[in-house]
């Protein structure tokens, strides 16, 4: 069950998917160009289990580290969270960034289990 997001979060997160490129679980499952995978939640979120092979960059800190995490512009990422809003807004700020091919993951890591996929939990 989804928390109800406040109606000014929900209005931002529109403006930005409307200026960033979604990626479906099913799209990312057979794509076989190289990507870096990141988890956008919190540190709390992360510990509970993430995506098989995702770095942690949390959103509060990505515009901060991504250039030294990710210092290739031109290279592929994929953002997620935990239900594809936060990924979103921090996809759109990669890109006035100057990222040229960053994606957020439709559905979030709620999705991803809900279909009853691999996750990979910290020791």
């Amino acid at each position: 069950m989804a928390a109800q997001h406040a109606p000014g979060f929900i209005a931002l997160v529109n403006q930005a998917k409307a200026d960033i490129n979604e990626i479906t679980i099913r799209e990312l499952l057979q794509h076989n160009q190289p990507y870096v995978l990141l988890d956008v939640r919190e540190d709390h979120e992360w510990q509970k289990g993430h995506l098989p092979e995702a770095m942690h960059l949390g959103k509060g800190i990505i515009e901060r580290d991504i250039e030294q995490t990710v210092p290739d512009k031109k290279q592929k990422i994929v953002l997620y969270c935990g239900g594809g809003y936060r990924s979103a807004l921090a996809a759109a700020s990669l890109q006035q960034m100057g990222y040229q091919q960053v994606l957020s993951l439709a559905g979030g890591y709620r999705e991803w289990t809900e279909q009853g996929l691999t996750v990979e939990v910290p020791a």
